[in-house]
């Protein structure tokens, strides 16, 4: 057994994120397995290959996991050993670009990559040809109801947005642009054209005709054209709406939005203020994570001439406006 028991959830936006050059959290709950298609995620260097160009030998890497490796929690991994050599980081940890760098520990076989260098959210990503699922006896796990999700804050203690909220909003807004069919989309006034209105905006065309986007799930009537639903933190599926289209968000992001004001601070008595901390509030404009959107882009595949043009520009600076 390589690890504890785990149950599958949803892969996180965030999987394939870099932010910063600060010790980030666990990508996983402990407890919690998920698993990812490697299909164009931003990072997961591995070994480099030679190339051949101009007459002159290149080294390039790729940048993409294999098919369906399985993440869990760096505390949940029993019975392996580190791979000296395969000990490849960048600052103040290990990022896999080497491979698998643990390995069983009767068999010494590589079975996974240790991943907590900074920057890095820290997962242990199992080699999906080097271990299988075994069932445990145990109670199955209690799958959470729609009235029940979870919600993240958009800022933290030191004033910034989010890193979950930048790579969660990328990715709506890359499954935002194939349903729109490049036409332009008006956002109301409030919490969701905080997030969203700026990239819409730069990212489409102004003028007639236009579609309207709003938010829908539970709780809340589908009354736009475009609906943003949550997408559920296990099953992964997508709240069902009749919506002529719809664009899934992180559960924990949609539910924020959906129930909380990101200004609210904003008129509030100053009586309410004294006894109730007021929420903590963002230092700068939001900003999606543009890597991620141009990874989600890429794992979309979609064909629409203009959503390439897109995907191709935004390739190459993935931090021009609105993304920075």
């Amino acid at each position: 057994m390589v690890t504890a028991k785990v149950a599958r959830v949803a892969l996180p936006d965030h999987a394939g994120q870099k932010y910063g050059h600060d010790l980030l959290s666990g990508l996983l709950e402990p407890g919690t397995y998920a698993v990812d298609p490697g299909d164009g995620r931003p990072w997961r260097s591995l070994q480099p290959e030679p190339e051949e160009q101009g007459g002159v030998r290149l080294q390039t890497y790729s940048i993409t996991g294999p098919p369906d490796r399985i993440g869990v929690a760096p505390g949940d991994v029993r019975g392996t050993v580190f791979i000296p050599e395969q000990l490849g980081g960048c600052c103040c940890g290990w990022d896999g670009q080497y491979g698998p760098n643990l390995a069983c520990a009767e068999c010494g076989r590589p079975v996974a990559s240790r991943i907590d260098d900074c920057g890095f959210w820290q997962v242990v990503w199992l080699e999906p040809d080097a271990v299988r699922p075994v069932a445990v006896a145990g109670p199955v796990q209690r799958v959470t109801g729609w009235e029940e999700l979870p919600s993240t804050p958009p800022v933290g203690q030191r004033g910034y947005w989010s890193p979950q909220w930048e790579a969660a909003v990328a990715v709506a807004l890359a499954h935002l642009l194939v349903v729109s069919g490049g036409e332009r989309v008006t956002v109301p006034d409030g919490p969701v054209a905080e997030v969203f209105r700026r990239a819409i905006d730069s990212l489409l065309p102004p003028g007639p005709p236009e579609r309207r986007l709003g938010l829908a799930g539970p709780g809340l009537p589908a009354t736009t054209e475009i609906a943003l639903v949550p997408r559920h933190p296990q099953t992964g599926e997508l709240w069902p709406c009749d919506a002529g289209a719809v664009v899934p968000l992180a559960a924990d992001v949609w539910t924020y939005l959906a129930f909380h004001e990101l200004r609210q601070v904003y008129g509030m008595p100053a009586s309410v203020r004294r006894d109730d901390p007021p929420p903590l509030l963002p230092n700068s404009l939001f900003r999606a994570d543009g890597r991620v959107f141009v990874s989600t882009l890429k794992r979309l595949a979609a064909r629409q001439p203009w959503v390439r043009r897109v995907y191709d520009r935004m390739t190459d600076r993935p931090y021009e406006d609105p993304f920075w």
